[in-house]
């Protein structure tokens, strides 16, 4: 500041040393705190879809110092479901939809899904090579899903003639599939066999589940 006679001075005024002062006075002025953000590169990692929640704990009114609490939380989205198919009516070597066993998987990411499955087919005299077989199916694409057919029961053999033979089998089809958004997919079973006549064949999901794993 300019003085009287043309002297300038220079006033330093004083600095609380109290720990909680954001400022700092060096030979060159005053400084203050500059906080940089850092954190993922803009880019298909940053979704408003996330599997993680973060949780923000502000400090009390008035603490010194400010501590602010910050944590992440796993919450990815499940769900479950069950259901059961007679396939005594359905063509042979067609797919079926196991009626109440669909589920939808709500958005963009990838998903661990797995279904339990059971079947049963009755075989009456002499058959060859009879056989049921369960995938999971995606409705919303249209398409099946890899890597997921399996067969349940597999009778290869020909029982003797006027023999009523029944045949129980379980299975489970597990995938990790990724969709673009929200998707519905589904247990399907087929029946089949060479020769000779079966009846009574029957599919179950006993437990159709899905997970989500990862954006």
């Amino acid at each position: 500041m300019a003085g009287a006679c043309g002297r300038t001075y220079r006033v330093d005024a004083p600095v609380d040393p109290a720990p909680c002062n954001a400022l700092t006075r060096t030979a060159g002025g005053l400084l203050v705190p500059h906080t940089a953000l850092q954190g993922i590169a803009p880019g298909g990692a940053v979704s408003a879809q996330r599997s993680v929640d973060i949780d923000v704990t502000a400090p009390a009114a008035g603490a010194c110092p400010e501590t602010w609490a910050v944590g992440a939380r796993l919450t990815p989205v499940s769900g479950q479901t069950s259901g059961a198919v007679g396939l005594g009516a359905a063509p042979f070597d067609t797919w079926t939809t196991v009626t109440g066993a669909q589920l939808t998987l709500p958005e963009a990411g990838v998903y661990e899904v797995i279904a339990d499955m059971q079947g049963g087919v009755i075989m009456q005299g002499s058959v060859s090579n009879a056989w049921l077989q369960a995938r999971l199916f995606d409705v919303t694409a249209n398409a099946a899903v890899p890597l997921t057919t399996r067969t349940i029961t597999l009778f290869a053999a020909t029982p003797a003639v006027g023999v009523i033979h029944t045949l129980h089998g379980n299975a489970s089809a597990a995938a990790l599939y990724q969709v673009a958004g929200p998707t519905l997919i589904r247990v399907e079973g087929l029946k089949h066999v060479d020769s000779g006549t079966t009846s009574g064949q029957a599919v179950w999901a006993l437990n159709f589940r899905f997970k989500k794993v990862s954006d």
